[in-house]
């Protein structure tokens, strides 16, 4: 607290607020404009603070973050002074006027591609927490408290690990508790070396990309497909061969036919996105054989194996690959929450030493204390409870959002059969495009997508996806018929 009587140093005088921010402003207002002049002596802290009428401690506070900056330093045994370089001539330089710009122009040599990706991309227009957001897990399930302890245990003993870069293939004990995690649940055929950890499936399929292929390859993908892995394919100039879907996931013989000359699948078994067919067994015996013969590579994207509601989650690919063709990849965020960027690839053996090099150059390593936290939370079973939960919750939750929609707007969405994944597809009866679904939903501040967002821009469906994870039943159950209140009102749908 600032004592009282009048300061003895009337030009650093403070004002109101935190004294220690106070001395900062002052002392440093005073070097900027001159009056304590490069190589003077600054008085001691004890000094000061008498003659300013504050406590010591407030002082040598701002005195630190002066000197942190550059403002000040120390000679041992003669006192503190103000430096003859200061920082902000180091970083000023001559400021433009606005007269001086007029009529200029700024420019860039931007690479063509990158219109191309942005044309590609297309914005949700929505919220990223809005009802029936597409690709959002069970947020509200989340264990917060069982996580922070955890983590708080993992910072009280990272003194001497937060010292060192982390590897870049990964925490060793997470990729050996993920390795015991998915040769039990997913039928993957692995040990712990073949375990790369990455920041989410984005990076999984970058790297997948730049490690194996080069431009100009040609690159298969469902159609309907995951529009991020199409953008990541054209950001490598790869050619993009659109493979149909239907009810057996993709139709791997339609790509036979079309582009044997491809060098990657891009695929999820498991639940294709967003159609949500399982890839049959006759066609993953056919692409594998056909890939195992060609060498061609997989990448398997596993985001949501562990949705499924009917029966035990299928044995992943890789798990049926005896030719080592088949990349992993699995992700935490569907699972966990979307800002948890943690993810991992399961690798060939032989392309392990060219994964890691590639990993390396693209950020070093993934967060220490993330992975540390969640090698615990696996470890000690908390991950396969949130499992078990969540998908408890989604199939009440799934099954919410279907009989709300064959209640309230039968005559308007046909639901696709799915016993899978967080989002239900939904196809257009009666000719209603399905812009008019999605245009109502945003009036009703609503986070559903179009089918079209995921096709070919010379292919679009008619569809609309909704996302159920994130939101109790009975908030599904209401939305729904928020939605069909409003498609009513504009005279799309009747009584």
């Amino acid at each position: 607290m600032r004592k009282s009587g009048a300061a003895a140093f009337p030009e650093l005088l403070t004002g109101n607020g935190i004294i220690k921010d106070q001395v900062y402003h002052a002392l440093r207002e005073a070097i900027l404009s001159g009056r304590l002049h490069a190589g003077s002596k600054v008085p001691s802290g004890r000094a000061l603070a008498e003659m300013m009428g504050i406590s010591r401690n407030s002082v040598i506070a701002g005195f630190e973050r002066l000197q942190d900056e550059g403002y000040l330093i120390t000679r041992r045994g003669a006192g503190t002074f103000v430096a003859d370089n200061l920082p902000d001539h180091a970083i000023s330089g001559p400021v433009s006027s606005p007269a001086d710009t007029a009529g200029e122009q700024v420019t860039a040599n931007i690479s063509p591609l990158t219109e191309e990706l942005r044309s590609q991309r297309i914005v949700s227009g929505a919220p990223s927490d809005a009802l029936f957001m597409v690709g959002t897990g069970c947020v509200d399930l989340f264990p917060h408290d069982v996580w922070g302890r955890l983590l708080g245990r993992v910072w009280r003993q990272s003194r001497y690990a937060l010292h060192a870069h982390s590897e870049p293939h990964g925490y060793p004990p997470l990729r050996r508790a993920i390795c015991h995690y998915v040769r039990a649940t997913r039928g993957l055929q692995c040990d712990e070396d073949q375990i790369l950890i990455v920041n989410g499936t984005q990076q999984a399929i970058n790297l997948t990309v730049q490690t194996l292929l080069q431009p100009g390859d040609e690159v298969w993908l469902d159609d309907p497909g995951y529009d991020g892995a199409r953008g990541a394919f054209l950001s490598q100039r790869l050619i993009v061969r659109p493979v149909r879907t239907d009810e057996e996931g993709m139709d791997v013989y339609d790509g036979l036919r079309r582009w044997p000359d491809a060098k990657l699948v891009f695929t999820a078994p498991s639940h294709q996105f967003p159609s949500g067919g399982t890839l049959s067994l006759a066609r993953r015996s056919a692409l594998l054989s056909w890939a195992a013969k060609h060498h061609v590579w997989i990448l398997e994207d596993d985001y949501n194996g562990e949705f499924r509601y009917a029966d035990r989650p299928l044995q992943a690919l890789q798990g049926l690959d005896r030719h080592q063709r088949v990349i992993y990849a699995g992700t935490f965020s569907k699972m966990l929450y979307p800002a948890f960027r943690l993810g991992f690839l399961v690798v060939p053996k032989a392309l392990i030493p060219a994964f890691e090099v590639t990993k390396y150059y693209a950020d070093t390593g993934c967060g220490y204390l993330e992975q540390a936290t969640l090698a615990r939370f696996i470890n000690e079973g908390h991950y396969a409870r949130h499992v078990r939960r969540v998908r408890k919750a989604c199939y009440e939750r799934r099954q919410a959002v279907t009989d709300a929609i064959n209640h309230y707007l039968p005559a308007l969405l046909d639901i696709v059969p799915s016993d899978s994944g967080i989002h239900l597809l939904c196809r257009m009866k009666n000719g209603v495009p399905a812009q008019t679904v999605i245009q109502a939903g945003r009036q009703c501040a609503m986070g559903m997508q179009p089918l079209s967002r995921y096709c070919r821009p010379d292919a679009q469906q008619e569809g609309v996806l909704f996302g159920f994870a994130a939101y109790p039943a009975e908030k599904l159950t209401d939305g729904i018929r928020r939605l069909a209140d409003m498609l009513r009102a504009q005279g799309v749908v009747t009584v």
